[in-house]
């Protein structure tokens, strides 16, 4: 058996979907915090059990039978995030599961500004201490393009502090990949990157989006403390806004800019690209 954690997230439910097009539904079970927001895993054969990261024993129930656990990190500001990584691989052990796929971030390496950073690579070598078999997918950047380039269809301007280049990835790619490595017989041990081929700046991404609509589009390099105070202009705490600055220090130092066949080679096709992906956007 395969269990999904976060599997009523967008990443987690997702990959579930892709499972369930390989997999009989017996053979896969998900572990969340609200049963009730899982019953459509449930209707459809799917296994659902309560488990949280904060309640060991919860999630030794939850990932009972498995051999596989896809361990999504968790995403609370608040929380001692390795900590509770730290419960979820030892109630995985105790559970008596064989591996562990982690989703972790692209650049998780020592001197990358970028705080989560330290938190993949504190539970990096927790699933190295564990006496597991690990994979860690080094994700990249997924986010939704419309929250990464803010308004530039209304104001013809990626107006932003400066970047460097970056493999844009598409998370419904990411999703079909990692459930490909879950039921596959391909064997991935430790870290791997799991990105989109071709690493873009946001410069790049103007020029596509010019070329797409017919008109230009400006990319604006917005001073660092400029941009902060917008931000907090705009609403956003300080604290989160240079959160978020330092991933585009990130960036400029060239951290996200590393690519890999990895994510083609386990899909069998090229992942969805930036442009198509700026065309659905302006359509939509």
């Amino acid at each position: 058996m395969i269990v999904v954690t976060g599997a009523t997230g967008g990443l987690g439910g997702a990959t579930v979907e892709h499972l369930l097009r390989c997999l009989p539904a017996e053979r896969i079970g998900v572990s969340v915090r609200d049963e009730t927001r899982a019953r459509h895993f449930a209707d459809r054969g799917v296994r659902v059990r309560r488990g949280s990261y904060e309640d060991p024993a919860a999630l030794r129930d939850s990932f009972a039978g498995a051999e596989q656990v896809l361990l999504v990190s968790g995403n609370d500001p608040t929380a001692d995030i390795v900590a509770l990584h730290r419960d979820a691989i030892e109630a995985a052990v105790d559970a008596g599961v064989q591996r562990i796929v982690y989703t972790g971030q692209q650049a998780a390496v020592p001197g990358n500004p970028y705080p989560p950073s330290r938190i993949h690579i504190d539970t990096e070598a927790a699933l190295a201490e564990s006496g597991l078999a690990w994979t860690v997918l080094r994700n990249g950047a997924y986010g939704p393009l419309d929250q990464v380039l803010g308004p530039w269809s209304r104001t013809g301007e990626i107006a932003l502090p400066a970047d460097g280049p970056v493999p844009y990835t598409d998370r419904a790619d990411v999703a079909e990949a990692t459930a490909v490595i879950l039921a596959g017989d391909r064997r991935i041990d430790g870290p791997v990157t799991l990105a989109a081929p071709t690493a873009l700046t946001l410069g790049d991404i103007a020029a596509i989006a010019s070329e797409l609509t017919g008109r230009t589009i400006e990319r604006v390099v917005v001073d660092d403390e400029r941009w902060v105070a917008d931000q907090i202009t705009a609403g956003l705490p300080e604290p989160a806004a240079r959160f978020m600055l330092t991933w585009y220090r990130a960036a400029r130092e060239g951290h996200f800019a590393e690519t890999t066949p990895l994510l083609s080679e386990l899909l069998g096709r090229e992942p969805r690209g930036v442009a198509e992906r700026l065309v659905e956007q302006t359509a939509g």
